[in-house]
């Protein structure tokens, strides 16, 4: 049976002991509650110094081509009617992705280049991936800014990527009623084994890597499905790369030059540049036109890149 000794202050040393535990008990707690907060503090400075992901962009040049129709162009002020044809390979640790395939397939690039129409291509797209290090089995996403000729010419080659496609592109592309203008069957032959792909389909802006350093657009009206691209590049700042919205830095200062209208639907074109110049404006990203050789003649070409 337990017995309370009084001490010499005529309390038992239960009663005697109380004040002390509650004071161990104060502290202990306290010094909990201020390593949660110090743990809590340092989780959240090591949240927001994470550096941005070490995102890798390649220019690969796919020659160029000239103004079917150059006397608007001139008409309007643009003296240099000819334009550049590109593809970008974006390396991202979660992956790569390969930003469309130029305008003649690499079978038909010949050592000393080759011209087909208005094109005229040096390097083969292939053979500029190799040179980094690169296969088309290594890329891990496809996405063509439009289905058009001069963007889609490779696309077959990666079939055995994930495509990243708008739905109303991919209508466009594999439509299951023949169309009332169907697309020339020798683009369409060039993206054909597309149909078979590991395909997500698109309802609008894309993270493709889920960090938000690379996002597809949603950019409608020079196709159904036509899309753009942003890349957050830790060094250079964010970037977006345009397809076709636009083809000629005129098209952003002159009103109503509109020089391929009546391709698409106009008024859908008109919204996704406001779209567009709000992204640009909120992100204060740099536009590269793609198809503007002028600009694109200053840019340092793979197997150089930015980052």
């Amino acid at each position: 049976m337990h017995s309370s000794v009084p001490n010499h202050d005529g309390l038992d040393q239960a009663t005697a002991l109380r004040p002390r535990r509650r004071w161990l008990i104060g502290a202990l707690s306290l010094g909990l509650l201020v390593t949660i907060a110090a743990w809590a503090t340092n989780a959240k400075a090591q949240t927001q110094a994470q550096p941005a992901p070490a995102v890798k962009l390649y220019i690969l040049d796919l020659g160029q081509l000239k103004s079917a129709n150059p006397q608007p162009l001139l008409d309007r002020g643009v003296t240099v009617t000819d334009m550049s044809v590109v593809a970008y390979l974006i390396v991202h640790p979660r992956g790569t992705l390969l930003w469309d395939s130029g305008t003649i397939p690499d079978e038909l690039v010949k050592p000393e280049g080759t011209t087909v129409v208005r094109a005229t291509v040096k390097k083969t797209l292939a053979g500029q991936l190799a040179e980094i290090g690169y296969k088309p089995a290594d890329v891990t996403y496809v996405a063509l800014s439009h289905y058009h000729y001069d963007h889609s010419a490779n696309a077959n080659a990666f079939a055995g990527s994930t495509w990243l496609v708008q739905r109303p592109e991919r209508a466009a592309m594999f439509p299951e009623t023949p169309p009332a203008n169907p697309i020339d069957p020798n683009v369409t032959a060039k993206f054909s084994t597309l149909r078979a792909s590991k395909t997500m389909l698109l309802d609008g802006d894309h993270d493709v890597f889920g960090d938000g350093s690379v996002v597809i657009v949603s950019t409608p009206g020079h196709t159904p499905g036509h899309q753009s691209l942003l890349v957050k590049l830790a060094k250079f700042g964010p970037l977006l790369l345009s397809g076709d919205l636009y083809h000629y830095p005129s098209e952003r200062t002159l009103k109503d030059f509109l020089p391929f209208g009546g391709r698409g639907n106009d008024a859908q074109e008109a919204a996704s540049k406001a779209k567009v110049e709000a992204l640009l404006k909120d992100k204060g990203a740099t536009l590269w036109i793609q198809h503007d050789i002028v600009a694109d003649a200053k840019l340092k070409k793979s197997p150089a890149f930015y980052d």
